[in-house]
């Protein structure tokens, strides 16, 4: 009789735990909350050439719409809707394949619309397309400057666009460029702290700064920044490419170390080692996490049984809390640099931008996509 208790119990156990287990979504489910996300900024900002903002202006080429670009090409790549197409063409059209402060920039910022730029050339190559952005990464080429990118979303937002010239081009000089510049942020700059796993967002939270509990000062999405940029140019560069076991390798280390750090709802906190900063629910963090580690899971580079758990509990998140009925995208930090800006973070704030936080959820999205 005790055998059969005790057997009972377990039966109950399970069963009890399988009801708790969060389930991965099915793809329809997926990219419907995609189509709804997107469906409401595009519905709110028919003309792509308008700028997507809450109370700041700034030319509708910033990276803040890049951002968006990039996870609308993702989205398309999944859905191929002439819709998302044309809407990045007239994108593009609306400023004639400028770039913001004009071809002469060495801004990472001001770049990070050739990334899409160049996957519309890929579509349909025509040279105009990618003039600018190629005309402006040669200038940088043309000097010896190295230290462009001090502070890390700038690896994000430029690093693709010196990939995609490689590829495109056939020419090495630009994924060379970009690994000796990708150093200097890392190595040089001192930027990256391998004990961590992760990233100072720029030189002023080096040591000695310090986060309220004591803790270095690790930004959720600046971090975020940094995977996105990892996953983007290893899908983009040949596998012969000589840099790849370097950026591989950051990936892994910084995996490793986001994985512990996720919140019992799903969600990272802004800040990363002081969850008591500003502590609280936030999208575009997660979105960049659960990005990184759904590719990864995806090319079997992370096991499936270590991090789909971590996936599953982020992605259910993002599409049952974060996302509203209407599609807007709650829980999105405003713009900034560390845990305070952009306050508070709530359901309902709206951030000095919608756009950018969009792009980052669409890009997760693509890869939960291709999880099943």
């Amino acid at each position: 009789m005790k055998i059969k208790l005790n057997f009972l119990i377990c039966c109950m156990l399970a069963l009890s735990f399988l009801s708790t287990a969060q389930q991965l979504p099915s793809k329809q489910e997926v990219i419907d909350k995609m189509v709804l996300t997107n469906a409401y900024l595009m519905k709110k900002w028919p003309d792509p050439g308008v700028n997507v903002i809450t109370n700041r202006e700034r030319p509708s080429n910033l990276w803040t719409r890049g951002v968006y670009y990039e996870g609308l090409m993702a989205l398309y790549s999944i859905k191929p809707d002439e819709a998302y197409l044309q809407y990045a063409i007239d994108w593009g059209q609306a400023h004639k394949w400028g770039l913001r402060n004009g071809n002469q920039t060495r801004h990472a910022d001001n770049q990070c619309a050739g990334q899409t730029y160049l996957d519309l050339y890929q579509i349909d190559p025509k040279p105009e397309i990618i003039k600018d952005i190629q005309t402006s990464v040669d200038g940088m080429l043309a000097t010896d400057k190295i230290d462009d990118w001090n502070w890390i979303d700038a690896l994000q937002m430029a690093m693709p666009v010196f990939a995609k010239l490689a590829v495109i081009t056939g020419d090495k000089k630009y994924s060379e460029r970009m690994y000796e510049m990708y150093m200097d942020t890392k190595v040089t700059q001192g930027l990256y702290n391998k004990k961590d796993g992760l990233w100072w967002r720029d030189a002023d939270f080096l040591p000695p700064y310090k986060e309220p509990n004591g803790e270095d000062c690790y930004w959720s999405r600046g971090n975020g920044w940094v995977v996105a940029a990892l996953v983007r140019v290893m899908d983009i560069l040949p596998e012969d490419d000589p840099h790849q076991k370097e950026y591989l390798k950051t990936y892994k280390e910084m995996m490793k170390a986001l994985l512990p750090l996720q919140r019992e709802d799903g969600f990272w906190n802004v800040s990363l080692h002081d969850p008591g900063h500003f502590g609280g629910k936030e999208t575009t963090g997660t979105a960049l996490f659960i990005y990184g580690m759904a590719w990864g899971v995806n090319r079997g580079i992370l096991k499936s049984k270590t991090y789909l758990p971590a996936i599953t509990k982020g992605w259910n998140a993002l599409a049952n809390e974060a996302v509203h009925d209407n599609g807007y995208l709650g829980y999105v930090q405003g713009t900034g640099k560390e845990p305070k800006d952009g306050q508070p973070v709530t359901y309902t704030s709206k951030p000095d931008f919608e756009d950018y936080g969009l792009g980052c959820f669409l890009l997760a999205g693509s890869e939960v996509y291709k999880l099943q």
